[in-house]
């Protein structure tokens, strides 16, 4: 893993970022996006105001997976991160997921949040799951028969949590 670095997403990146999310919305198995999701709107969902992505490249160029990060509401739940993942399928099961989402967390905490929250993980989604729940995330509920499988059918989604922080050290406000 160490010929692969992490960094911040810039346009350059994105004709490989569509590619990655084309092959992985297709799949129609773990994201809420139709398979005919236009390019402008996958550009606004990584690229879009207040949201920060990052990508995982391997030092030959090539782009391997990717994640954004943003807050899960606004204003007064600003303090609660969220983020959204797509690693490649020609590069899932050596842990790029894993690397991913421990960068994602450390540059949640520099970006001072408090915790993070994952609102739509599908439960089909085994490999995602568990490694939510290594990393420290909880399901903290169930949405029951929110998701459509394309294989499936209908199918739930967990919602997941984790402090960042110890909440007795949080700021009064």
């Amino acid at each position: 893993m160490k010929d692969i670095v992490i960094r911040p997403a810039g346009e350059a990146d994105f004709d490989a970022m569509w590619t990655i999310f084309q092959e992985l919305v297709a799949s129609g198995d773990a994201y809420y996006f139709a398979a005919d999701t236009s390019r402008e709107d996958c550009h606004a969902f990584w690229f879009g105001r207040g949201i920060k992505s990052w990508v995982a490249v391997l030092s030959t160029g090539r782009l391997l997976g990717m994640y954004r990060l943003l807050p899960n509401q606004l204003d007064r739940g600003s303090h609660v991160a969220n983020a959204s993942f797509m690693v490649s399928p020609a590069a899932q099961g050596v842990g790029i997921g894993k690397m991913l989402g421990r960068h994602c967390l450390e540059q949640a905490r520099r970006d001072g949040y408090l915790a993070m929250q994952f609102n739509y993980v599908v439960s089909t989604n085994v490999s995602a799951v568990l490694l939510w729940k290594r990393l420290g995330f909880s399901v903290i509920g169930t949405l029951p028969r929110a998701y459509r499988h394309q294989q499936l059918g209908f199918v739930d989604v967990y919602v997941m949590y984790k402090f960042l922080a110890d909440p007795n050290d949080w700021p009064e406000q």
